[in-house]
């Protein structure tokens, strides 16, 4: 597997191409916008291709959805969930409501405590196997973070066991304890982590904390 295909234009993607860039993947972006990416191209000089959602996705061995979760199903139509059959999809959204501003430090999501975006993706592309993962960090973080506590922990999950393998095979590479939560209805949980995580960020701009599982 050395070929990775990310969806997205932004900080997450462009930050995890450079993390994959670093440990020896080949890597696509796609997005509608190509000419957002030319300065990150040159610093990247030309290591990463560009193209459309759909040829990213063909191109991946792994794909990676990085976009705004208010977009994450529109992107997967584009990429056409035929590019996208049996591979795996690290899932790294989060459903913040965007029209709402946070509340004491708080965001508002648009799902409620007993459903999670990632469901609601599983269900509307049931032949990708999403794995929700990055979504619990600041894109800065993503790639070989370093405290002096120790490892940080990323929790996944997912309801295919071989696709949870090879993204613990990436977390490994990126310098993360991989603490898998299980099937689909874990990512109710782990999405609501980017809400604590971006507390201390929003009242103390304080954003550079990570989670630690202690066993």
């Amino acid at each position: 597997m050395k070929n990775i295909g990310i969806l997205g234009s932004g900080s997450v993607a462009k930050a995890l191409a450079t993390g994959f860039l670093k440990h020896g993947y080949n890597v696509k972006l796609g997005t509608r916008n190509p000419e957002k990416l030319n300065d990150f191209l040159q610093k990247t000089n030309n290591g990463v291709s560009v193209g459309s959602f759909a040829e990213a996705a063909a191109y991946g061995d792994m794909v990676v959805l990085a976009v705004l979760g208010k977009a994450a199903a529109e992107v997967l139509t584009l990429a056409d969930e035929r590019n996208l059959q049996s591979k795996t999809v690290i899932d790294a959204t989060n459903p913040i409501d965007q029209s709402v501003p946070p509340v004491n430090g708080v965001l508002h999501y648009f799902t409620g405590a007993n459903d999670s975006l990632m469901e609601r993706l599983q269900a509307q592309f049931p032949n990708i196997h999403l794995v929700k993962a990055f979504n619990s960090v600041g894109a800065h973080l993503m790639v070989n973070p370093v405290f002096s506590e120790g490892m940080p922990t990323m929790f996944i999950c997912g309801n295919n066991t071989e696709a949870k393998a090879e993204v613990k095979t990436i977390l490994d590479q990126f310098g993360w304890e991989t603490d898998d939560l299980g099937a689909v209805e874990a990512a109710r949980p782990i999405e609501s982590l980017c809400i604590l995580w971006c507390i201390p960020g929003f009242l103390q701009n304080r954003w550079v904390q990570a989670f630690k599982m202690l066993k």
